[in-house]
């Protein structure tokens, strides 16, 4: 999901190079984007981006936070959440998943995703900062699936929260098929997939 870059002001310039490093990073990955790159992306210069952030760490670690920010928003004000079963808004949820893969791989991939499988050994900060936008966007998840789990009365020896992260497993995975592929078909089959997972999961 792509942000907007914002007017060219001086007052904007954190958040353009922030809008920049979603697009760059998850086009090119984290190694291979530099300082420069970054900065001629959100249109500033060096200057600008030193004033903000101390180094291209620092300003992946606040990326991540940034990512969260406008994911989260988009996700909060999603019409899946109007469904009365809460199985449905979890099956809804996967079908937006769905509807968003769509284009070239970094229009659609994650940025902490992407971030972390470089990261993770190299910077105790990034691996943070990503683990808390991944994990915590699954748990938006858990409340609807223990509802679906009492309204249905499905048992078994599996938490609302294991299957709240599966579900980032696989759209994870999915992501990095799709870079492997190189478009977003198979990444769609995959997140398919998971749906017929959760309603066996849930079958009486």
């Amino acid at each position: 999901m792509s942000t907007e870059v914002q007017p060219d002001t001086a007052r904007n310039a954190r958040a353009k190079l922030l809008d920049a490093a979603i697009q760059v990073i998850r086009a090119q990955g984290f190694a291979a984007t530099s300082v420069d790159d970054l900065c001629r992306a959100a249109g500033v210069t060096k200057g600008a981006f030193f004033h903000h952030f101390a180094s291209k760490d620092g300003l992946a670690v606040a990326a991540a936070q940034y990512w969260s920010a406008v994911t989260g928003a988009l996700f909060a004000a999603a019409p899946y959440h109007d469904h009365a079963d809460p199985l449905d808004r979890v099956l809804a949820y996967i079908d937006l998943r769905v509807e968003l893969i769509d284009g070239a791989p970094a229009d659609f991939t994650c940025l902490a995703g992407t971030m972390v499988q470089e990261a993770y050994a190299a910077s105790d900060e990034i691996r943070a900062a990503c683990e808390a936008s991944i994990f915590g966007h699954a748990a938006t998840l858990e409340t609807d699936i223990e509802a679906a789990r009492t309204k249905h009365k499905i048992g078994g020896d599996w938490s609302a929260k294991s299957l709240a992260l599966h579900t980032q497993a696989v759209l994870q995975g999915a992501f990095i098929l799709a870079k492997a592929k190189g478009g977003p078909e198979i990444a769609r089959e995959m997140v398919a997939h998971l749906k017929r997972y959760v309603r066996l999961l849930f079958s009486k």
